[in-house]
């Protein structure tokens, strides 16, 4: 809550806080299947008909209502994000202690993975997970994660090479801490906020990426709803229906801004010189 009432004083929190949780209650209900008409139901005789009463944001080619299939695939793609992720830190977290801790062979494997994984650019390197497997939301899921691992695994490393020698890690070997211990409360406590940033901030590029792949046809596959399929549906018909590529543009961008924001506020919040150094 403290968190929270930190965010709410901070003016890029507070414009993140309602940016992500009005696009987050709408994917809520999206994946809820709480939409105002079903995202795969075709109208012929409603197609392409612009923003009114009954179609608040209009229909795309085959008559399907925008506003429910934004709202599944805002969704969507909120799932693609916070799981690759959530699955990338998670990961590289572990990597990047344990480099750091047992040092030597181990941490030089490590790392020489990781810099031979951050040598490809993001999409490139997900793209050609994708292409390697078939191409499905779980996919992009993986290729994602595999894509951010190296992130998280440079986060923790780099501080955790320098607590690891602080006097209160010492002072946890005398009293006799295991490792896992000592790795888990001394090592990740004092890894929690800059790890919490850049969770914030993966969570925008990991939205772009699944759209960028949905785009290329890599993503999430058609009749299901997808940000970046919308879009790619939308390039012969921008002229002729322009909400049918504005709407999911500026849902895209909604998003990421929000995410910006909100890592950019947690990073003012909890920056070590404001808040007198990690603890012990």
């Amino acid at each position: 809550m403290s968190l929270l009432r930190a965010l709410a004083r901070h003016p890029a929190g507070r414009i993140s806080l309602v940016l992500i949780g009005l696009l987050g209650l709408a994917a809520l209900l999206g994946l809820l299947g709480l939409t105002p008409h079903d995202p795969l139901a075709q109208d012929r005789l409603s197609r392409l008909q612009g923003p009114s009463s009954t179609y608040l944001l209009g229909t795309d080619l085959f008559g399907r209502d925008m506003l429910s299939r934004l709202m599944e695939g805002i969704g969507r793609s909120f799932v693609v994000a916070l799981s690759s992720v959530t699955i990338a830190a998670t990961l590289g977290t572990v990597l990047g202690l344990t480099a750091a801790w047992f040092g030597g062979l181990w941490d030089g494997a490590t790392m020489r993975t990781m810099d031979v994984l951050l040598a490809f650019p993001a999409i490139l390197l997900a793209l050609l997970i994708v292409a390697i497997l078939q191409a499905s939301m779980w996919t992009s899921i993986l290729a994602i994660a595999v894509v951010y691992t190296p992130i998280f695994t440079r986060v923790a490393r780099g501080p955790a090479l320098s607590l690891k020698t602080r006097s209160f890690v010492d002072a946890a070997r005398t009293f006799g801490s295991s490792r896992s211990y000592i790795m888990s409360r001394h090592l990740l406590g004092n890894l929690v906020a800059p790890l919490t940033v850049q969770y914030t901030l993966a969570l925008a590029w990991a939205l772009l990426t699944e759209a960028a792949l949905s785009f290329l046809g890599l993503g999430t596959q058609p009749p299901d709803p997808s940000l970046g399929l919308m879009l790619s549906d939308s390039r012969n018909l921008m002229e002729m229906a322009p909400w049918l590529l504005i709407f999911p543009a500026a849902t895209i961008m909604l998003a990421v801004l929000g995410f910006n924001l909100l890592g950019d506020a947690l990073r003012d919040i909890t920056d070590p010189k404001s808040q007198g150094g990690g603890r012990a």
